[in-house]
């Protein structure tokens, strides 16, 4: 299509307001936790309000994804996703977050399934990882920009902050869909789609190829969101991060894969998905252990650990994304990429739960507000075990002819 380009930056850019609006909650959680007198399992429930009602969503929005312009999809949930993110800004109580933060979710969950259906509709498979690579560093971009900007914002002004300035720009976004974004409806014009439901439903779980898809996401994200939702509060409690200290984590990490994203879409085009997906997924394990299990340590070290858990993390999430693009036809997609994107979300939010009720809390050796976090290393022995499901899983991936 024309203007691949400048489809890919506005998709970027809505990814980066929804990685952003999702990620900054987390190092968030040491003022929150303070603020609203919370503990380790009632934040995980404000990361895991988000991700149920994004799973709940995605689910439902199976059923009606494919039957519209992907362009109008798009502007209708990230209108929603604005306005949920602008509540967070004005919550006076955590009951108040709590449930702006459920209405955000329900809206964003369907960003990123629709995000990946519009991709893979616009770009061919042989071209879809380096594109994919290009979407995705908005992950990076989150990291090294918006986390850092979003910290700095809470520290000078509140924690209101950071969601008002992602409300104002996510805005401004919304703007330049409409303009910008052509009609998107080559997925209508095959006439193959499945309208009913329970058609719906048996085309993607009537499949072993997209059984294994679904069993696949699921696993990846209990091998990732079991420990990414606690790695600040760790990081204050046990390493002695001080809160400010904190964004020089995404800093460092965002940095090192702002450009790499794109670099391993190329590789993953160039040397096959399933061989760099293997050596990332096996190369994450190694900071995945020193992170849950790290004592006291110099700034510098730390920061060292958390760039590597980054750069891999990031590695293996490329090339697994765009394999599982493939496995169910161009028609399909979006429905399938919806189920997919609310298996992710409940499986991420259960994830954040069960890890909160492993994880206790003792006071901290760094200062009588911070509270250092007990068992962490047993939730990061969990990460490791899905970590490894899921690099046998991706052997028994197929693509879809046509995809």
């Amino acid at each position: 299509m024309k203007n691949e380009r400048l489809l890919l930056l506005i998709l970027a850019a809505a990814m980066f307001t929804h990685i952003m609006d999702f990620m900054i909650m987390m190092p968030l959680s040491p003022s929150l936790m303070s603020i609203f007198d919370i503990n380790a399992q009632e934040f995980s429930l404000l990361v895991s309000s988000y991700t149920i009602t994004a799973g709940v969503t995605g689910f439902l929005a199976a059923f009606r994804i494919d039957r519209y312009d992907r362009k109008s999809m798009m502007l209708v949930m990230y209108l929603g996703f604005t306005l949920g993110t602008l509540a967070c800004a004005i919550a006076p109580s955590y009951f108040f977050l709590l449930m702006a933060r459920s209405v955000a979710g329900a809206f964003g969950g369907v960003l990123g399934a629709l995000i990946l259906s519009i991709v893979s509709d616009a770009i061919p498979l042989e071209r879809r990882a380096s594109a994919l690579g290009i979407v995705m560093a908005s992950f990076s971009v989150a990291s090294v920009f918006g986390v850092p900007f979003g910290l700095f914002l809470a520290s000078k002004f509140s924690w209101h902050a950071p969601f008002l300035f992602l409300g104002m720009l996510a805005a401004l976004i919304f703007v330049l869909m409409f303009w910008f974004i052509p009609p998107l409806r080559a997925h209508l014009d095959t006439g193959n789609g499945i309208k009913k439901p329970m058609e719906i439903l048996k085309n993607i779980f009537g499949q072993r190829s997209t059984r294994l898809g679904l069993t696949f996401a699921a696993v990846l994200t209990l091998g990732h969101f079991t420990i990414v939702p606690f790695i600040a509060a760790y990081m204050v409690g046990n390493v002695g991060f001080s809160n400010d200290e904190l964004a020089y984590i995404y800093l460092v990490g965002g940095a090192l894969t702002i450009f790499f994203s794109p670099w391993v879409g190329k590789m993953a085009d160039k040397h096959g998905r399933l061989k760099i997906f293997t050596i990332f997924g096996s190369l994450v394990i190694i900071p995945i252990v020193i992170i849950t299990n790290m004592p006291p340590t110099p700034l510098w070290a730390a920061l060292i650990v958390a760039g590597i858990f980054f750069i891999f993390s990031n590695g293996r999430m490329v090339p697994s994304t765009t394999m599982e693009t493939a496995i169910i036809s161009p028609e399909s997609r979006g429905s399938y990429m919806s189920i997919r994107s609310s298996v992710q979300q409940l499986t991420s939010g259960l994830a954040s739960f069960v890890a909160g009720t492993i994880i206790s809390e003792k006071a901290s050796v760094f200062g009588p507000d911070a509270k250092a976090l007990v068992n962490y290393g047993y939730v990061g022995l969990i990460a490791v075990f899905f970590s490894l499901v899921s690099l046998w899983l991706a052997r028994k991936l197929q693509v879809a002819q046509g995809a």
